[in-house]
């Protein structure tokens, strides 16, 4: 099974576009010409409250921004990994010790050692796929 099967499962994105409601965004800082802005912004307008992950911790789209998940104060339905995937597994690891409900890595980020880790812990995982597009191809809220 390749990596598009096993982190891929229409219903589990189904299921994180239409249910969640808090994303966090790892590695979202006020740049409008990064697609990490841009995926923030688009789930933002379709009701989702994002929460900034950035080292610079700044506020970005009207939400206060966290250095780290291990400071955001609420519960993280899903947290989009917006690194390189030699920063990812780092990045699902504290998904994982923040006790978020699932992660997602976009498009050309795949580290599927962390993404089993992130299964055997209990997240749901989406790999290798854009929030935007699956939104429209699965009819998302």
């Amino acid at each position: 099974m390749g990596v598009d099967d096993r982190f891929a499962d229409e219903r589990v994105i189904k299921r994180l576009l239409n249910e969640s409601q808090i994303w966090a965004f790892v590695g979202l800082g006020d740049d409008p010409g990064r697609t990490v802005y841009q995926q923030a912004r688009l789930l933002q307008q379709r009701g989702k409250r994002i929460v900034p992950i950035h080292p610079a911790a700044r506020t970005v789209l009207g939400e206060q921004g966290y250095a780290s998940l291990a400071e955001v104060p609420v519960k993280v339905d899903v947290v989009g990994v917006y690194r390189r995937t030699e920063f990812a597994g780092q990045a699902v690891d504290e998904a994982i010790a923040a006790r978020a409900g699932a992660v997602w890595l976009p498009l050309d980020v795949i580290d599927e050692a962390a993404a089993q880790r992130a299964l055997d812990a209990g997240l749901d995982v989406v790999m290798n796929r854009c929030p935007g597009v699956e939104w429209v191809l699965r009819g998302g809220a």
